[in-house]
């Protein structure tokens, strides 16, 4: 491992490697509870014993048979019937990696996420299911990717294991002819895998770079596999539009620099180019939808050569029909702040005003930070102060709490 210290070989390990060995126990036990639990358990030894015996050759290769032994020892501690274990116990023995890619997809993972949305479960459940099997997300991050309460995603995240294992539905690769059915929640996938590295959900960190990174490989592997489907370019194309701004998001001591403040020279042109071009081409094939609205809402800020020359009036047109297809409160909220800068902040004040009292985005903290920034602007200090305490409250990540901080003492003095 090239001198790599143990516990990070571990953690690289877990980057790599989890999706694989969770997989591989639910091919061969079918249950999924138990393949996390046993694979969990494989990573806690490879921290007690990598240190001490040195990190093995084949590091995927340890871990898959470390947690399949565990989750053999668990069946057999467990009152279940003879047939079924032996059963079990056949399987662990015989069961080998599929060599072919009769499937058309190159890519283990990407073909991971693929067999794990299955199309009978419910979207919201094929998604949270696949980020959290594969992806490694926790249940903490995922909820927040769907600003629901975490005991809510749970709950959910059991009924779906439970339906799989009750209605039997195999965990298998689809053919190619299936993978369409399927795009809907495989792009989803990759939007919050992408979404939790570029603005973390709690912790020291705001960018968690390997999360965007691998979210951005996943999704130019799909655009090749699948070229004429518009939503798969316009997906590419929106992730690496804001990973294009990552350098300038935080400055030299790691504090947070929002959009309008950002120095636009740190952007990387070259990607903005690249990602640009592929909006193009999925727009060439004139059926569009949210992941390319939403590139094209990003192109509009990455292509201003200034904040002031932003063209707000089109970001507004273009939240219109991004709100047609998928209306969503967070969608209203951006609009809103569109609407405030290309008509005034008390239009957008009245906008967010509204969304505050449908009370969906109760607890998403920048409801509250974007409305302090619209009172700030309007002269009302004592209402700004007030929002950003709000935010400040509710706000996931140190950059983010600094950065609210400061714009209260601004607002203070």
């Amino acid at each position: 491992m090239g001198g790599l210290s143990a516990e990070q070989a571990v953690s690289d390990a877990f980057r790599t490697e989890w999706g694989r060995v969770v997989a591989h126990l639910i091919r061969v036990t079918g249950n999924w509870d138990l393949a996390e639990e046993c694979a969990q358990d494989a990573f806690t030894k490879a921290l007690e014993r990598w240190p001490r015996d040195g990190v093995p050759d084949n590091p995927g290769g340890w871990l898959k048979v470390t947690a399949r032994n565990r989750a053999f020892d668990r069946l057999r501690r467990t009152q279940v019937g003879e047939n079924k274990l032996q059963e079990v116990g056949k399987s662990m023995s015989e069961y080998q990696e599929p060599q072919d890619n009769e499937d058309g997809i190159e890519d283990d993972r990407l073909r991971l996420i693929f067999t794990c949305c299955h199309p009978a479960l419910p979207i919201e459940g094929q998604v949270a299911l696949t980020l959290r099997t594969l992806c490694g997300l926790t249940t903490v991050e995922i909820a927040r990717a769907f600003m629901v309460p975490t005991e809510t995603m749970a709950k959910r995240l059991v009924r779906t294991r439970h339906k799989i294992q009750d209605a039997g539905i195999p965990y298998r690769v689809p053919p190619d002819h299936q993978l369409p059915e399927r795009l809907r929640a495989v792009l989803a996938v990759l939007y919050g895998l992408f979404n939790e590295g570029y603005s973390a959900s709690s912790g020291a960190d705001l960018i968690r770079r390997n999360l965007c990174a691998e979210a951005i490989r996943l999704a130019s592997l799909l655009a090749e596999l699948m070229p004429d489907e518009p939503e798969t370019l316009g997906l590419l194309s929106l992730l690496l539009l804001h990973d294009a701004r990552r350098p300038a998001r935080l400055d030299s001591e790691g504090e947070l620099v929002t959009l309008e403040d950002q120095d636009r020279s740190l952007w990387d042109r070259a990607a903005i180019d690249g990602a640009c071009a592929l909006l193009e081409r999925a727009m060439r094939l004139h059926r569009a939808g949210a992941y390319q609205l939403q590139a094209a809402i990003a192109a509009c800020h990455a292509t201003a050569e200034t904040a002031d020359a932003t063209d707000w009036a089109e970001i507004v047109i273009l939240y219109d029909r991004l709100a047609q297809l998928v209306g969503t409160p967070v969608v209203r909220l951006n609009r809103a702040v569109a609407v405030a800068m290309a008509l005034g902040p008390q239009a957008g004040l009245d906008l967010v005003d509204e969304i505050e009292v449908d009370g969906e985005l109760a607890g998403y903290y920048l409801l509250p930070a974007t409305r302090a920034d619209l009172l700030r602007r309007l002269g009302r200090t004592a209402e700004a102060r007030s929002a950003y305490a709000q935010a400040l409250e509710l706000a996931p990540t140190d950059a983010e709490r600094r950065y609210l901080d400061r714009r209260l003492a601004e607002a203070s003095s």
